[in-house]
């Protein structure tokens, strides 16, 4: 038993099965985005679609995303409501997929609109799953990785062809939709 113990200590996260046990922890907020697939799936999306619009959207959409999700965080961890966070989640998923399948090129205020209305939502809900303490370690774990996956999108859109970058897409649409129905 003794034995069990000191691996497990050995193992940092293996022993903690919730967000939050290990307050201000800047890998417990870099771990928090890649817990579910809605947020991998949203962020990836993003970071393809700014890739795909290029130009000013290539900066501006991932740095609205992020910004607008530390603001969210903070609201979520301080109790502020929002109602129909999850779906909102789930719809980030879904429009990105869409947007990036159909290579959809909307205003730029239109798609940062969005952009900083899905960051919110997700960073909520990062916020409200957070630790009692240490929200700024926290948040800033869960900036770096959110940016790391928006960045993920972003080399796999300048590196791949369109065809495939559509695929994706639609790839991340029918898994929200899927996420949607089950949840």
């Amino acid at each position: 038993m003794k034995k069990t113990l000191i691996l497990l200590t050995l193992l940092p996260g293996a022993a903690f099965a919730h967000t939050g046990q290990m307050a201000g922890s800047f890998t417990t907020g870099f771990g928090h985005p890649f817990s579910g697939a809605d947020h991998m799936l949203a962020m990836v999306a993003l970071g393809l679609l700014a890739a795909q619009i290029g130009g000013r959207a290539l900066w501006s959409l991932p740095l609205t995303f992020v910004g607008a999700m530390l603001v969210g965080g903070v609201l979520g961890a301080s109790g502020a409501p929002f109602p129909g966070v999850e779906p909102t989640i789930l719809a980030s998923c879904i429009i990105l997929g869409v947007l990036v399948a159909m290579a959809v090129r909307l205003p730029l205020p239109v798609m940062l609109a969005g952009a900083a209305l899905f960051g919110a939502a997700h960073g909520w809900a990062h916020g409200a799953e957070g630790p009692a303490s240490g929200l700024a370690v926290y948040a800033a774990g869960f900036a770096v990785a959110t940016a790391a996956l928006h960045g993920l999108g972003m080399v796999a859109g300048k590196a791949v062809p369109a065809l495939a970058i559509r695929g994706a897409g639609l790839v991340a649409a029918l898994a929200g939709a899927v996420l949607a129905v089950a949840g």
